[in-house]
């Protein structure tokens, strides 16, 4: 494990079949393609290893069928992996009793789904403070964190509301301050918009990353979204057949796509609002003479200046200092990598 990460997973497999831990023994623990379609196993999650830093938010994302869900229910342990390991703060949690889990679930973990699973009997402060009723806490305690997390969420004026009387991303948001009501170290959320209404899907984004600019929880957060990934994302994962096929930044996966799976993907992204200027510059430099930009400028706020220029311009880093340039037909070429415009 990484000294400074909060989770780590090593090696994790998670497969579906008669005898699983069999089968992986069988093979010495790294089974390959014929051996899935010879035994009719389905390996789920195959041998996916990353860490997740405090923080940070890490996006797994993939087509139906992929492994993303699979993944971070194997995480959770929803579903108990088939072989690895997986660490959350030095600790190996597929050596957490059931007892222990179920206290890392109450206090440290925090999970938000698609279906928003709200009880439908409870008002909106009653469905946030449901976690704390389990977990036992007073119920003071209860309704003043319910209502701390009801202001939170913007949900303010509508306590008295039932699930019934809200809107899909209210009822999103009732979900949200739930899983928050319990202060998780970690936050995990599996394609928690992706049954909205694209503007209302929008407006939970830019929600989310105003709690998350507030609160600093440390995320893994699962879409089939590019765009939502790249909006969302500090890091993205995407998985193909199980196996976790590339993770890096938005702009290292659509500038150097580790192969043609993941450059499809990243085909249609807004490449002006993910590359920045230093990405795509030349290291020869060139005098500033009053005219720059800067290397962490996205492309897409330097394109005019430098599309309107016949020469190379300067582009300086934070401290002023020239470290490359940038021309036309280097802009030009990032904008439209396949040579279309």
């Amino acid at each position: 494990m990484t000294a400074s990460a909060k989770i780590s997973c090593r090696n994790l497999w998670k497969l579906f079949g008669p005898d699983p831990a069999g089968f992986m023994a069988r093979h010495n623990n790294a089974p390959q393609e014929e051996h899935f379609a010879g035994e009719k196993y389905i390996g789920a999650v195959r041998d996916v290893s990353f860490d997740v830093y405090p923080g940070e938010i890490l996006i797994i994302m993939g087509l139906s069928g992929s492994g993303k869900s699979t993944l971070i229910r194997a995480i959770t342990r929803l579903n108990d992996p088939t072989a690895g390991q997986i660490l959350l703060d030095g600790n190996d949690l597929l050596k957490a009793s059931a007892a222990e889990l179920i206290e890392l679930r109450r206090h440290k973990m925090g999970m938000v789904f698609q279906h928003f699973g709200l009880l439908p009997h409870r008002s909106v402060p009653s469905n946030v403070a449901f976690p704390l009723e389990v977990r036992g806490a007073k119920r003071d305690e209860r309704e003043t964190r319910a209502r701390e997390m009801v202001k939170l969420v913007g949900l303010e004026g509508r306590e008295d509301y039932f699930p019934r009387e809200l809107s899909g991303g209210q009822q999103q948001r009732v979900g949200i301050a739930r899983s928050l009501a319990v202060e998780p170290d970690i936050w995990f959320l599996d394609e928690p918009f992706s049954a909205l209404d694209p503007l209302i899907r929008r407006e939970m984004q830019d929600e989310f990353l105003r709690l998350q600019k507030l609160l600093k929880k440390t995320i893994v957060f699962i879409t089939h979204d590019f765009d939502e990934a790249i909006r969302l994302g500090d890091r993205i994962g995407i998985m193909k057949d199980g196996r976790l096929v590339q993770l890096a930044t938005p702009e290292v996966m659509v500038s150097a796509p580790a192969d043609d799976y993941v450059r499809e993907f990243t085909r249609n992204a807004p490449r002006d609002r993910i590359l920045t200027v230093g990405a795509v510059a030349s290291a020869q430099k060139v005098p500033v003479n009053g005219v720059n930009v800067l290397a962490s400028a996205k492309i897409g706020d330097a394109a005019a200046l430098v599309l309107s220029s016949d020469k190379a311009i300067a582009v300086i880093d934070h401290r002023g200092e020239p470290i490359g340039a940038i021309n036309r037909e280097m802009m030009i070429a990032a904008l439209y990598p396949d040579g279309t415009k």
